[in-house]
């Protein structure tokens, strides 16, 4: 790593993308990789552990941080408030490690405007359909709750534009080798300004 600056990968998609089970899998398979524990005001579920999935604190607690400029970029989701710490990033890079941030679009855009060189991701499922599939077969939330998750995927998807590179979460071990292409620097097919992708896109965002 030594001969290589280390670098911040942003990695953004709406919910029923499948974003987290393809960062776990890149992280799995390149240990080098550091991932930024966000902080959020979410209740911690019974299969969480404060300090490995998320920092949970309370809403004073996170406004303080936020309010001290400890955060690097903050957002509100479902209720409830996110962010990234600032120090837990810089101190990763500067220890030589690439390090990947698994946030929201409006997180997304503040990183950039914070650190510019920054490599934005935006994962994308592979049709509405099956997004509407995935967000149901979770199994745990409510009519009310899905279709609240359906309206706010799709507004997210419209922002993929603003990305560096967009990633099709169709088969998730070719998503897992897209995206390590990317962190690699070998990604150009998959760079949003690439015609071909997003004629792709295009008839999954709309």
């Amino acid at each position: 790593m030594s001969e290589f600056e280390a670098r911040l990968f942003v990695i953004a998609a709406p919910s029923g993308a499948g974003k987290t089970t393809l960062v776990q899998a890149v992280t799995r398979n390149n240990p080098e990789l550091r991932f930024s524990i966000s902080y959020t005001t979410r209740p911690q579920r019974r299969n969480e552990a404060h300090g490995v999935d998320y920092m949970f604190v309370d809403k004073s607690t996170f406004e303080s941080l936020r309010d001290e400029g400890s955060m690097l970029e903050s957002a509100t989701v479902f209720d409830n408030l996110y962010g990234t710490s600032r120090e837990q990033v810089e101190q990763h890079l500067e220890n030589g490690h690439n390090v990947i941030l698994e946030i929201d679009w409006q997180g997304a855009r503040q990183v950039r405007e914070s650190m510019p060189e920054c490599t934005t991701i935006f994962i994308l499922p592979p049709s509405h359909d099956e997004l509407v599939r995935r967000l149901r077969s979770r199994g745990t939330d409510s009519d009310e709750v899905i279709e609240r998750r359906l309206r706010d995927a799709l507004s997210d998807m419209s922002h993929w534009d603003e990305f560096d590179y967009a990633v099709i979460n169709d088969d998730l071990d070719r998503a897992v080798a897209d995206l390590e292409a990317i962190l690699a620097g070998e990604g150009s097919a998959l760079a949003t300004d690439n015609k071909a992708l997003r004629a792709t896109i295009a008839g999954i965002a709309g």
